[in-house]
């Protein structure tokens, strides 16, 4: 009983562009009744010899401003069977509490059984938890790792929702999901770190994967 994957994730999208390691996907959001804005939206992936690269950016295609957040759900694979024994990294010192319904209720420190700032053996953790005040290197971006792979967000990327699939019997506990978001669930509600972008005004984000 929520919008949980958004509003564009079964919409056809374009592909504007396409090369080899390279490729340019476009789509236009129209207004809806429950969601009354029209965002022009452009996924570029970018594939080299440091991994994958996604840049989102999002413009408001409208005449009045409009409430804008990104997630994206990627899941990083391992080469066990299970995760229990592979190593997680989430650098993040602060985690949501929420409800049944996945919606936020408050927040407080990782520390515990979900402190995850230094590389640790997932175990029988269950994990579908949204993490921030991420920590930050030097060019800004936030790493965070599952086994040998790398997630890194730039800054336009506060929070991480970290998920083990045990509820899915096609995904359980055999790969982790490591997925930016702009902020966090129910920000429409909450208004919570929701970007407001004027009419023309464009929103870019950048997210990848190395190994």
């Amino acid at each position: 009983q929520n919008a949980i994957h958004g509003l564009t994730r079964w919409a056809e999208w374009e592909v504007a562009e396409q090369e080899a390691g390279h490729a340019v996907l476009e789509h236009t959001l129209h207004p809806t009744p429950g969601y009354p804005f029209a965002l022009a939206l452009r996924a570029e992936y970018t594939l080299a010899d440091d991994g994958l690269t996604v840049q989102i950016a999002a413009t408001n295609a409208g005449s009045r401003a409009a409430p804008y957040g990104a997630g994206a759900h990627p899941y990083l694979a391992v080469e066990a069977e299970r995760v229990d024994e592979v190593d997680l990294l989430v650098p993040a010192g602060t985690v949501l509490e929420s409800n049944d319904r996945g919606l936020p209720t408050g927040e407080s420190s990782v520390e515990g059984g979900l402190d995850f700032r230094e590389p640790r053996p997932i175990g029988d953790t269950v994990l579908d938890h949204c993490f921030t005040a991420l920590a930050r290197d030097a060019d800004g971006r936030a790493r965070a790792r599952v086994g040998a792979t790398t997630l890194w967000v730039d800054e336009s990327w506060p929070y991480l929702m970290v998920f083990t699939g045990d509820p899915l019997p096609d995904v359980a506990r055999r790969s982790v999901a490591v997925e930016p978001m702009t902020c966090p669930p129910n920000a429409f509600s909450s208004g919570t770190d929701v970007v407001v972008l004027q009419p023309g005004e464009t929103h870019v984000g950048a997210w990848g994967i190395s190994t």
